[in-house]
């Protein structure tokens, strides 16, 4: 059993993007220091979510930046490098004027060797420097944007550099996924990062949990009385969880081929996806609260044997293709992927999460690359009604009813209702009533990485994985891993710019039921 931790009346409360305009809420006084600042994710999320958190007046005014990597540049350059990105990468905004030398004079950068010790020294003068210019009271939040393999490395020379700890503010570090991988090398990570941390400090990214439509569902289930009370077994059929995409590996093949959809989909997104839905209310909305009912949702999980595994689970290869009326390859022909590889870039599983709430209700979870639609949705399919006394002639689509909460592309929540046809005879047709957030609110929604950098800075560790969520959700994926290691033969293929391979199809209509069509 994993020990559940109570909320702590030290937790801040409220993050500052719900009262953008209660200046108390700001976040401290910080110097961010940003591993791996040469790098992609650096480019196109973090630098851009600063900008914006800028230019809305939601970064302190006592803020500083030091990106650190391998790459020998100077502050000017690292400075055109990041503008450049924001043009780029922006969302449209236009990175010139007063407004932007305001926030470069924020951006700093120096070379630094992971494994060097003495570069360690230097990068804690540098932010001493920054903290004495800027006036940030000793506050630091390292982000861990490098490749796995570098976590450990970076962790030890940090706590060995005394920069783990401070004596005047706090010292936080935010670490990318993926977070281990396998339960073993998690474990092992989580104990490296919490002896040199602490639990409290560290914050395990997971992206999707900083979209809008993510945070909604505990909005639209805590906040709605309509709801809750059919959101279990007595009403709810099945559940489809789907993470479609239209590219494949790009420029990943190097990492991706030794991940696979499983452990870069499943083990994070799809399973923080599936707590959102599945669990009980938490009393309230400390990060303690929240986090303490997604590992109880895991725990609810019975992990599959290897036999489960092969009944419970597809998993597949994208094969060539057309993707938005354009020929593609298949994986094996990717750059960097061998004649000889089993990865899985498509995958599909059936869970069941034994609650009082959920037991016997089967969540269908499925990701794949290289699919005909880009479209992540939660899908609640409600169960039909007990008698039907209305015509079902050919003119007639009676199906049961429908809650789909779109994640991304374009966020909302649409429920599928049934209706009368206009005129003279009884002929019924589903209809939708739809929630778009673009048309209802009329603005931008603030991408993921800005509310969770907010969050960071604030000391706000709701939307973050903790360490046993981590360790629990790799118990679940574990098991299928193994099941699919000790399986030969070579894995079904689909075609790009399709929805699946065909025993994707055969697995769920097993129990007479078919996936949606986004």
């Amino acid at each position: 059993m994993v020990d559940l931790i109570s909320p702590s009346d030290a937790e801040v409360a409220l993050n500052p993007l719900l009262d953008p305009e209660d200046s108390t809420q700001l976040p401290d006084p910080s110097v961010l220091v940003i591993f791996g600042a040469s790098g992609d994710l650096t480019a196109r999320k973090l630098i851009p979510a600063l900008w914006h958190l800028h230019v809305n007046g939601l970064l302190s005014d006592r803020f500083a930046m030091v990106g650190v990597a391998r790459t020998h540049l100077d502050d000017i350059e690292f400075r055109n490098k990041m503008r450049d990105a924001v043009r780029e990468f922006g969302g449209g905004t236009d990175p010139d004027g007063m407004m932007w030398e305001a926030f470069a004079e924020r951006l700093h950068y120096q070379p630094l060797a992971y494994d060097d010790d003495t570069a360690y020294s230097s990068l804690k003068g540098r932010i001493g420097d920054l903290d004495r210019k800027f006036g940030t009271n000793g506050n630091v939040l390292y982000y861990v944007a490098t490749p796995p393999t570098l976590y450990t490395v970076i962790l030890s020379k940090l706590g060995g550099a005394g920069l783990a700890k401070t004596q005047t503010g706090f010292s936080r570090v935010v670490i990318e996924k993926p977070f281990g991988r396998d339960r073993k090398s998690a474990t092992e990570l989580n104990r490296h990062a919490v002896e040199v941390f602490g639990e409290d400090n560290v914050y395990r990214i997971d992206h999707y949990l900083g979209k809008e439509t993510v945070q909604n569902i505990l909005v639209f289930r805590f906040a709605n009385g309509i709801f809750e009370p059919i959101w279990n077994r007595e009403y709810i059929d099945h559940v489809q969880i789907t993470a479609a995409e239209t590219v494949g590996v790009e420029a990943r093949a190097g990492y991706y081929d030794q991940s696979g959809c499983l452990r870069d989909m499943f083990q994070n997104h799809m399973l923080q996806l599936l707590c959102y839905v599945a669990m009980e209310p938490p009393t309230s909305l400390k990060a303690e609260s929240v986090r303490n009912e997604k590992v109880k949702v895991l725990e609810a999980i019975k992990p599959f044997s290897p036999e489960e595994a092969g009944k419970q689970t597809v998993r597949a290869q994208y094969g060539e293709g057309a993707v938005a009326g354009s020929e593609v390859q298949g994986y094996k022909d990717e750059a960097g992927v061998g004649n000889d590889s089993s990865t899985e870039t498509y995958a599909a599983l059936r869970l069941e999460v034994d609650t009082w709430r959920f037991a016997g209700v089967p969540f269908y979870i499925r990701s794949g690359k290289r699919m005909a639609k880009r479209d992540t949705e939660i899908s609640i399919q409600f169960k039909a009604v007990p008698h039907l006394m209305f015509p079902q002639g050919h003119e007639d689509q009676i199906k049961p009813n429908v809650l789909t909460m779109r994640i991304q592309p374009d966020e909302g929540i649409t429920l599928s209702l049934e209706a009368k046809v206009p005129g003279p005879t009884m002929h019924v047709r589903p209809v939708q009533m739809d929630f778009d957030y673009g048309t209802t609110f009329g603005q931008r929604s603030a991408d993921a990485y800005e509310r969770l950098l907010l969050d960071a800075f604030a000391g706000d560790q709701m939307l973050f994985a903790r360490g046993d969520w981590v360790e629990t959700s790799w118990g679940i994926i574990d098991p299928i891993l193994e099941a699919w290691n000790d399986t030969s033969g070579p894995l079904p293929v689909y075609n790009s710019g399709s929805w699946g391979p065909e025993e994707a199809e055969e697995f769920i209509a097993q129990d007479g039921r078919e996936w949606r069509r986004l």
